[in-house]
């Protein structure tokens, strides 16, 4: 094992300057699994997807001393969304830079210095507890940001048909709020996506009589759908809403009455209903309006909740050790792997830094709030595999 090395605001530097755009690791990932093997993790490289979109996943393991120690997994992405306009950023995104107290990059907040601040806690925790009982794992892909078809899901899948006994696991999400560590996700909703096409027929707009309108025809049915209430939600979880995110019709011409309408929407469900009966309930107000129609459907993810125990209560502990705040657990916000992993895993939490500036122009971290989070990472550990 070597000694310990540089802090993780050097290692968060390091990871903003590398441009992994999606699904790009651009380095990410041997950075870290160098740095890992060399405190004993065994390091496996998984690629997938097509040549026009390869994706690279990290699985990196270091087992404990005891057979049936608690095995604790740390989970992320090495990939970041587009930049945008370079015009409109103060600096280069993938030059890290520090302006009044933060660190600004694009990763910064989502998610790379989360990373870091894993890679790091995990180094201190081995150089302090060279014989720890527990297992500790890191989970790595650079298809998070992009649609996860070959990352998370497929090391999932591999670790499935390894027979690799996952106990807990902490998904660097940014989650926080105001601070570090007020707020952690212990579930999340599902996502329920679907492509409505409704057929008219096409003619000229002055002979409506010799065409169909479908914008006409969708318009009563969308109205009704708005108004659906699908669940009440519960103790946990909101309740589940229903949002229309695109609307295309017409031939570009202001004379033609289009042949065929397209709704694109969007289902962020809870544990009251299921895609099934989502599915169902929506066919039944477009069949009750008699539209002629199709509907391609996908599946983002269903919803996980990991209820409170051993981890929610070592990471609380942790974050209250370490900042004097009581977090708050929430299942608000999108989607995460963390889906994927709770498959296979009994308790998936989410905790990470602010997330106020994720996927923005100038996105940042505070660099006070990265030695805090990698201590409540350290914590963690302390309390669960020590």
């Amino acid at each position: 094992m070597s000694a310990l090395p540089p802090t993780a605001l050097t290692l968060a530097e390091q990871l903003i300057a590398r441009a992994s755009v999606t699904p790009e690791d651009a380095g990410c990932q041997a950075l870290i699994a160098q740095r890992l093997q060399a405190q004993g993790f065994d390091c496996h490289t998984l690629e997938s997807g097509p040549a026009d979109f390869r994706v690279t996943n990290l699985w990196a393991i270091r087992r404990g001393s005891a057979a049936d120690g608690f095995a604790l997994v740390f989970a992320g992405h090495t990939d970041v969304v587009p930049t945008g306009p370079l015009e409109r950023w103060t600096s280069d995104p993938f030059v890290p830079s520090h302006r009044d107290g933060r660190l600004y990059g694009r990763g910064a907040a989502d998610m790379k210095t989360s990373l870091a601040c894993m890679v790091v806690a995990i180094e201190e925790f081995i150089v302090a507890h060279p014989r720890h009982t527990g297992s500790i794992a890191l989970l790595l892909t650079s298809d998070e940001e992009g649609p996860a078809l070959d990352g998370t899901t497929q090391v999932v899948r591999w670790l499935q048909e390894r027979g690799e006994r996952l106990d807990g696991c902490i998904v660097g999400e940014p989650t926080s709020v105001n601070a570090v560590g007020d707020m952690i996700k212990n579930g999340r909703r599902g996502s329920l996506s679907g492509r409505l096409v409704v057929q008219g027929a096409q003619g000229h707009i002055a002979y409506p009589h010799l065409a169909k309108n479908p914008i006409h025809a969708v318009a009563p049915a969308l109205a009704e759908l708005v108004q659906v209430v699908w669940d009440g939600g519960n103790e946990h979880f909101p309740p589940t809403s229903w949002q229309v995110s695109n609307l295309h019709a017409g031939t570009g011409a202001s004379n033609v009455i289009p042949g065929e309408a397209v709704v694109d929407f969007n289902f962020r469900f809870s544990t009251e209903s299921t895609p099934e009966t989502l599915q169902q309930r929506l066919a039944a107000v477009l069949d009750r309006h008699g539209l002629q129609y199709t509907i391609a459907w996908t599946l983002g993810g269903r919803p996980f909740l990991t209820r409170p125990g051993s981890l929610t209560e070592a990471l609380g502990g942790a974050i209250l050790q370490v900042t004097g705040r009581m977090t708050e657990l929430s299942t608000t916000g999108g989607t995460s792997d963390g889906r994927f992993i709770a498959t296979i895993c009994p308790q998936v939490v989410e905790c990470g830094p602010v997330n106020a500036s994720i996927h923005q122009i100038d996105e940042h971290v505070a660099v006070a709030e990265i030695e805090p989070l990698k201590e409540i990472y350290r914590s963690t550990l302390e309390r669960l595999i020590a």
